[in-house]
């Protein structure tokens, strides 16, 4: 891998982040906000602007988690089959990067947690 895709892939974290701090600063002022005697946020395409930020905001946050971090672990076990014995002594970096890759699959809701917010956010598409 170069040094450009490992640039790639660690900033595309940044861009989620960029993405829940709008939904959250967005959400605070439509409903703070009045015109014509009521919240900015009860006009219908303000409605549709927000349901659009929130609905890319959590699906697709959970979905990256989830797929990066279960590939990480995958790609950390293949790598300590390839080194065979190696791979799993602490001469070789490869048992961390397993114990890293692991840890994301754990933290900030497990990968179970985050298949049933996806299976959530689908589901209220499908009753809309």
């Amino acid at each position: 891998m170069s040094g450009l895709d490992y640039e790639r892939l660690v900033l595309s974290g940044g861009p989620l982040g960029l993405m829940q701090n709008a939904l959250d600063i967005t959400l605070d002022y439509v409903h703070q906000r009045k015109q014509f005697n009521k919240a900015i946020g009860e006009f219908q395409l303000l409605q549709g602007k927000v349901a659009d930020i929130g609905h890319s905001s959590n699906r697709d946050c959970a979905g990256v988690i989830l797929y990066s971090a279960e590939r990480a672990t995958e790609v950390a076990l293949d790598a300590i089959q390839c080194l065979g014995g190696n791979g799993y002594i602490n001469d070789f970096p490869t048992g961390r990067i397993l114990r890293d890759a692991k840890l994301y699959e754990i933290g900030a809701g497990t990968s179970e947690i985050r298949r049933m917010l996806i299976g959530r956010e689908f589901n209220k598409d499908y009753k809309n």
